[in-house]
């Protein structure tokens, strides 16, 4: 499975957590799992261990979030630009793995596959916000 197929996996997860308690995420991972053909153990463990870290940061990146987006806090954006923004600041600041322009990019074409009017630039302000923030 190639990286933007991974990462659109993995938001998802992260979707879902918006609707289901913790006690019930374990149960839903495993037959989220088990829907996807042909996935091989690397790729699954990959996407259970990029989850998990994003939930273990959740606070953090929500911070950074808050504190970037003038007028609108996480309380008040939508679940879909919250779960990108939250995948695309951890991959940001805690993935040394993806360059911060990429997971900009990948932030902005998720937004415009599964956001609403006007998300991908919504998500690509808030992001170039944080990327300079990151990088003073």
């Amino acid at each position: 499975m190639n990286r933007s197929k991974l990462r659109e996996n993995i938001f998802k997860l992260l979707f879902m957590t918006e609707f289901n308690g913790a006690e019930e995420m374990p149960e839903q991972l495993s037959m989220y799992f088990s829907e996807i053909e042909d996935l091989n153990e690397k790729d699954r463990a990959y996407m259970e261990v990029k989850y998990q870290n994003i939930m273990d940061r959740e606070a953090q990146i929500d911070a950074l979030l808050n504190d970037a987006s003038s007028g609108w806090k996480t309380s008040r954006m939508s679940k879909v630009d919250l779960t990108i923004l939250r995948l695309a600041v951890y991959e940001m600041k805690f993935d040394e793995d993806v360059p911060v322009k990429v997971a900009i990019n990948e932030a902005v074409e998720m937004a415009k596959r599964f956001g609403q009017d006007g998300s991908a630039s919504f998500i690509n302000g808030i992001l170039g916000t944080i990327s300079r923030t990151l990088s003073e």
